[in-house]
């Protein structure tokens, strides 16, 4: 746990990351997402049908950096594991207690899935 703490604190304080999701060829796919940290988990929101989701339940290893909006790298890649949140309800809060965008509910899908971030020990 105190190494997940450490990892994650190099992220926090970034509004975004560069989530990396790994296609089945094993090709990195770039994505900048919104995160939230709480309990020493990173959670991001995501479609239920996107392209993340279904990379995710073929392989749950990526990696995360803090990014810009654009997806811009702002420093080192760290591993990580990441699955579908078995918590939707507080991963959702600390999305949006992080992000005033994320409260608007007419703005975001409601089949909207969140997933948990962990480093990789």
């Amino acid at each position: 746990m105190f190494m997940t703490q450490n990892v994650f604190a190099a992220v926090a304080r970034h509004k975004y990351i560069d989530l990396v999701t790994f296609r089945k060829s094993g090709v990195g796919v770039h994505t900048p997402v919104w995160f939230a940290e709480s309990d020493g988990k990173l959670y991001v929101m995501t479609r239920s049908d996107s392209g993340k989701l279904k990379r995710v339940r073929n392989n749950p290893r990526v990696e995360i950096a803090p990014s810009s909006v654009r997806g811009r790298q702002l420093g080192p890649a760290i591993p990580a594991w990441a699955i579908v949140a078995p918590d939707q309800v507080s991963a959702r809060q600390a999305i949006r207690r992080k992000y005033f965008l994320a409260r608007i509910p007419f703005l975001w899908s409601k089949d909207n899935v969140y997933l948990e971030l962990r480093a990789a020990e």
